[in-house]
């Protein structure tokens, strides 16, 4: 896999800011925040809050920088090097705290003008060896100062514990969490949830060191509301899971994790996708990671976690009650529409099969019209897709339409049928199980309506749309037939949370489907960038005004087709996809994800 293609469309490298303390073993903090900052094509700028004087075996000694040096530090970056994004690590006490708290929010007031600027909170409290890092007080540091200021906080299980102990330190609103409640799972959500409401945050409790979790290393995500981001999965909550990797190196998870997420958005992923892609860099770190010391040697730094097998399941908290967090009734009635969360319809549907295309796709035109649909078959299209989207089919106002529509749907199919192609129905899965159509493509948000398992038993083949990394672990998780990837670029046929993904993202996603489970990119795709868009390695290519809007649907479906197959002979020969022969798809999931006991650390170019 070439994993430089996609560095060279991102043109530039994102400022990324770490307020931490220095690691003199070079395991943890700074040094390890700038090592991944660096790894992630990122430029690292660095405020050191503390000095200390620690191996891979102890901390002997902890002191922390004066507050001048600290504000200069500060003043000195922002004065030059705005950030994209920001980190936040060790602070050596509760005056830095406040110090710190105090110069982002006029930072934020006064220089970048309120703009959206991610910051992300790892209140580190204990080294991986076991001493504790901050200056010893009476109570542990209150983080209150950063409510509502913070994107996202990262806490341990112990650090989670302290920070939700109501004998610890007073919030607002007061935390009535017991500490026996985080030896288990409901406890752990319940503790999460709460910190989510006293800081006004989203909130990843890493569960690396809970041991009720035995052979696994499930995190926890819960999240507000996040822009870009699909409604189906707002103020939803995630448990993130992954195998437990049998190493003792494991200096430095956190500060990688919280500077992993940081690069990440820094590099316009949204949140959900930077969390699990994130986890998956830590989860390569740890297989990859060696000792250089008596003690736990650190993560390895491994660049873009580009191979699926180190993603994390996702699997939602059945019944999390977090829905109250939205502060308008537009955003309840919003979230209420998906109360259930996408993948709680997905885990009964692990284990359903969708049968495998049986012909590459190529130029995949998407058609609202059946005569439309006819023309681009009689120009020898092998795939195509019916998109009517005037009604849903419960939606259908009077039986004229609902008639029409039977009749539309039906004549495609036999279409398909008359000229061998593979036609997908979009959207009306029940009629396209009744009239028996080769295929049916659905949107995420669609997936709460329908029924995979009576898909499934249909035989029908599956084709799924994706708008970011984690949509594509959802999808990949329901092992369908193709998972189409979009909008690449802005596109006027539907309104979209998300903002176009732009060729350098296509190619990260490629990279992480190949050999897994067909592409196909869509959104805003015509002649004019039919070449480059073959040149992330997308298998496919899903094309509506290009086609629908000609004077001649027909003919600009075959100079595309040609255009497409001209780009792909200039490209360098790939291995071809594997992809059964009219057999059931096996479980990506557990085809393609070998156990982290099979999992092999490859050098990085």
């Amino acid at each position: 896999m070439n994993v430089s293609q996609p560095h060279s469309l991102e043109t530039m490298s994102p400022i990324v800011w770490t307020i931490a303390g220095s690691d003199s073993g070079g395991g943890a903090g700074i040094q390890a925040d700038l090592a991944t900052i660096n790894d992630l094509q990122c430029f690292g700028c660095s405020t050191i809050t503390t000095v200390t004087a620690q191996n891979s075996v102890a901390v002997t000694l902890v002191e922390a920088v004066s507050e001048s040096i600290l504000l200069a530090q500060l003043n000195t970056l922002a004065s030059d090097l705005a950030p994209a994004a920001i980190k936040i690590g060790l602070i050596a006490n509760q005056q830095q705290l406040v110090l710190i708290a105090h110069w982002l929010k006029t930072f934020k007031s006064q220089s970048l003008a309120n703009q959206l600027i991610p910051i992300i909170l790892d209140p580190v409290m204990v080294a991986s060896s076991g001493d504790s890092l901050n200056e010893r007080a009476k109570k542990p540091l209150d983080f209150s100062p950063f409510k509502g200021l913070i994107s996202l906080i990262t806490p341990n299980v112990r650090e989670l514990h302290t920070l939700t102990d109501t004998n610890s330190v007073e919030f607002e609103p007061r935390c009535t969490i017991k500490s026996q409640s985080l030896d288990s799972s409901d406890g752990f959500y319940s503790a999460a949830a709460q910190l989510v409401k006293q800081l006004h945050c989203h909130v990843l409790a890493k569960g690396g060191d809970a041991v009720w979790q035995q052979t696994k290393a499930n995190d926890l995500f819960i999240c507000r509301k996040v822009h870009g981001v699909s409604d189906a999965h707002q103020y939803q909550a995630y448990w993130l899971n992954s195998e437990r990797v049998n190493t003792s190196n494991n200096h430095g998870t956190g500060c990688t994790l919280s500077t992993a997420i940081v690069c990440f958005l820094a590099h316009n992923y949204v949140l959900h996708d930077a969390v699990v892609m994130a986890k998956a860099y830590v989860l390569k770190g740890l297989v990859c990671s060696e000792s250089f010391g008596k003690g736990a040697g650190p993560v390895a730094k491994t660049a873009w976690p580009d191979e699926i097998q180190y993603y994390p399941e996702i699997t939602a908290v059945s019944g999390a009650e977090i829905n109250h967090l939205g502060k308008t009734q537009q955003e309840l009635a919003a979230v209420g529409k998906f109360s259930n969360g996408l993948i709680n319809t997905a885990q009964g549907y692990l284990d359903c099969r969708f049968p495998a295309l049986h012909k590459g796709i190529g130029v995949y035109p998407v058609v609202d019209d059946v005569t439309m649909l006819q023309s681009v078959l009689e120009a020898n299209c092998t795939t195509v897709q019916l998109r009517i989207k005037a009604n849903a089919v419960n939606e259908v106002s009077n039986d004229a339409q609902q008639t029409k529509l039977v009749q539309d749907i039906s004549r495609a199919i036999a279409l398909g049928k008359q000229y061998n192609a593979q036609v997908f129905i979009n959207d009306h899965w029940q009629l396209a199980i009744q009239l028996g159509a080769f295929g049916v493509h659905l949107g995420q948000e669609d997936l709460e309506l329908a029924d995979l398992n009576e898909i499934s038993a249909a035989g029908l083949a599956l084709g799924l749309s994706s708008h970011s990394v984690f949509e594509i672990l959802l999808a990949q998780q329901l092992n369908p037939s193709y998972i189409a990837l979009g909008h690449i670029f802005p596109t006027t046929t539907k309104v979209m949370p998300s903002k176009p993904q732009g060729l350098a993202k296509l190619a990260r996603y490629s990279a992480l489907l190949n050999n897994v489970c067909p592409t196909v990119a869509i959104g805003g795709i015509d002649a004019s960038v039919i070449t480059d868009i073959k040149a992330t390695g997308v298998d496919s290519v899903a094309v509506v005004r290009a086609i629908t809007e000609a004077e001649n649907p027909a003919k600009a479906y075959s100079l595309l087709e040609q255009q497409w197959h001209l780009a792909a002979a200039q490209q360098p020969q790939q291995q071809p996809q594997q992809q059964p022969q009219q057999q059931p798809r096996q479980s990506h999931v557990k085809s393609h994800k070998p156990s982290v006991k099979q999992l092999q650390c490859e050098p990085v170019s």
